[in-house]
């Protein structure tokens, strides 16, 4: 009987982690570039009371065996990075990243982060930076007297000014992707970091070797689906509930069984 209230006890905790996770799925609905994650779960290991294919008679086995589960427990919440919606901005700073891809920053330690976030700024000296003034991987300056920015599908940046109006060429966005972005570590501020699970980042030029476009004057919206969330938020109340209910109906058999003796 107290079996049954520790498997009814690991459901609570697991469903109480989906509901963290679809409540952050929601709080985020309108953060740019923002990756809805999914709770992933898992059953715990089994009380074998009676192996299946075990002699019953001479001449029979056991078809099924005799094994009670234990519970379950949550074994990861992963990122799933299917593309976003588009919202026009007509800013030449904003870009999104059609297809695989992540912007390269400079972290304030020196490391490298990764983003989706095309929220790109110029801070006092002109460089592209985040919303957060994480310089661009590598770096990009725009000149003080540019009158027009323009970034190219392929990630060229070029400018023009007005004591010379043809375009000029003054850096490239590059792009990186990883084996596995599922692997890669959220850190907040719309950032990842590499980790052992991601694999190395493949850097390249956008719209070569299967890394995504970029496209100026827009940003890509969160890939949450908030009716979809909505319906998992329900499921998991209900899972809750009847996994309480189980606590319940566990302790009502003891105290009948206590009252008894």
């Amino acid at each position: 009987m107290f079996t049954s209230l520790w498997i009814a006890k690991t459901g609570l905790d697991a469903q109480q982690t989906r509901m963290d996770v679809v409540s952050n799925n929601l709080a985020n609905t309108n953060t740019t570039a923002f990756k809805r994650s999914r709770a992933e779960f898992e059953d715990l290991s089994y009380q074998n009371r009676g192996q299946a294919g075990a002699q019953t008679t001479e001449q029979t086995q056991s078809p099924t065996g005799y094994m009670i589960g234990t519970g379950v427990r949550v074994v990861g919440t992963q990122k799933m990075f299917d593309q976003g919606g588009v919202q026009q901005t007509g800013n030449p700073l904003d870009i999104r990243i059609e297809g695989r891809g992540f912007l390269q920053v400079t972290m304030p330690d020196g490391t490298v982060g990764y983003t989706r976030d095309g929220g790109l700024k110029q801070d006092q000296d002109g460089q592209i930076v985040t919303n957060d003034g994480y310089p661009l991987e590598p770096a990009i300056t725009i000149p003080a007297n540019a009158q027009t920015v323009t970034i190219g599908k392929d990630g060229t940046v070029s400018v023009t000014t007005a004591a010379n109006p043809a375009s000029q060429q003054i850096g490239t966005i590059q792009l990186a992707d990883f084996v596995n972005p599922a692997g890669l570590e959220p850190r907040g501020d719309n950032l990842y970091l590499e980790t052992a699970a991601s694999g190395a980042p493949q850097t390249g030029t956008a719209g070569l070797n299967g890394l995504g476009t970029v496209e100026q004057h827009s940003l890509e919206t969160s890939n949450v689906n908030v009716v979809e969330e909505m319906v998992n938020m329900i499921e998991t109340q209900r899972a809750y509930e009847m996994n309480s209910k189980a606590i319940s109906a566990a302790d009502q058999m003891l105290q009948f069984i206590s009252n008894k003796t």
